[in-house]
C-alpha cells in the first residue's frame, strides 16, 4: 500500500485503481465459465444443459466494456467527492481487522437487504419490460452476464453497493475489498453452475440462496 501511496495520487487510487480492480476481478473471475461452457468441462454441475452461442458470449463482453466505460467508470469519478467528504482514507496504517470484519458484514447485510427490495421493483411489469429484461436476455446465464443489465439498472446496482462505503467512509483497503467480494460473489451466483465447494453450500443466504 505504501508503494501505491507514495507513486498515485488519491483520485487516482480512488477512482482508476478501483476500476482497474473491478474490471480485473470481474473478468478473471468470470472469463473461465465460458471456457467451461465451451469445452463441456464440468457438465455435471451445470444448472442447466442448454449452452450459449460464441456469438452471444461475445455480444456479452462488448456491451459489457461498453457498459463498464461509459456507465462504472462515470459513477466511480463522481462518487469520489462524497467517499472523501465521508472521511474515506487512503494514508497508513490499515484499520484493525476488526473494523474491516465489521465494515463489510454491514455492507453485505446493507447491499442485501437494498437489493432484495430494488430486485423484487424491477421486476413489476414496467420496469420489467423497459429495463430488467436486458438482464435476463441471457436465459442461461454464464459469469459475466451478472453485470449484465440495461445502464438504469447498472446505476441502481452501483448505488446498492457503494451506499455502505460512502455511509461509513472506510479505508480505501477495505473498499477494495469490499469490491472484490461483492463481484465474486455475483459472478459466482449467476456462473450456471453449482459445485460442492461454492460457497452457497457453506453460507447461509449467500447469494440470496
Amino acid at each position: 500500500m505504501q508503494y501505491l501511496i507514495t507513486h498515485f495520487s488519491e483520485f487516482q487510487l480512488a477512482c482508476l485503481g478501483s476500476f482497474f480492480i473491478h474490471e480485473s476481478v470481474f473478468f478473471l473471475s468470470g472469463l473461465p465459465y465460458i471456457f467451461l461452457e465451451r469445452a463441456g468441462w464440468f457438465s455435471k454441475h451445470k444448472i442447466q444443459l442448454k449452452n450459449n452461442s460464441p456469438a452471444a458470449q461475445e455480444k456479452c463482453i462488448t456491451r459489457l466494456i461498453l457498459y463498464h466505460f461509459g456507465v462504472n467508470l462515470p459513477v466511480m469519478l463522481v462518487s469520489y467527492p462524497v467517499f472523501k467528504h465521508m472521511g474515506m482514507k487512503i494514508s497508513l496504517p490499515l484499520p484493525s481487522w476488526r473494523v474491516v470484519l465489521t465494515q463489510i458484514l454491514f455492507y453485505f447485510i446493507l447491499e442485501d437487504f437494498i437489493f432484495y427490495w430494488g430486485h423484487r421493483i424491477l421486476h413489476t411489469k414496467w420496469l420489467y419490460k423497459h429495463v430488467h429484461s436486458v438482464h435476463h436476455e441471457y436465459a442461461t446465464p454464464f459469469g459475466l452476464t451478472s453485470e449484465y443489465a440495461h445502464p438504469a439498472e447498472i446505476l441502481f446496482l452501483g448505488f446498492a453497493t457503494i451506499i455502505g462505503p460512502a455511509i461509513t467512509g472506510p479505508h480505501l483497503s477495505t473498499l477494495w475489498l469490499w469490491m472484490v467480494l461483492r463481484v465474486l460473489e455475483t459472478v459466482e451466483v449467476h456462473s450456471g453452475y453449482h459445485f460442492p465447494w461454492s460457497l452457497s453450500n457453506f453460507l447461509p443466504l449467500y447469494g440470496g440462496r
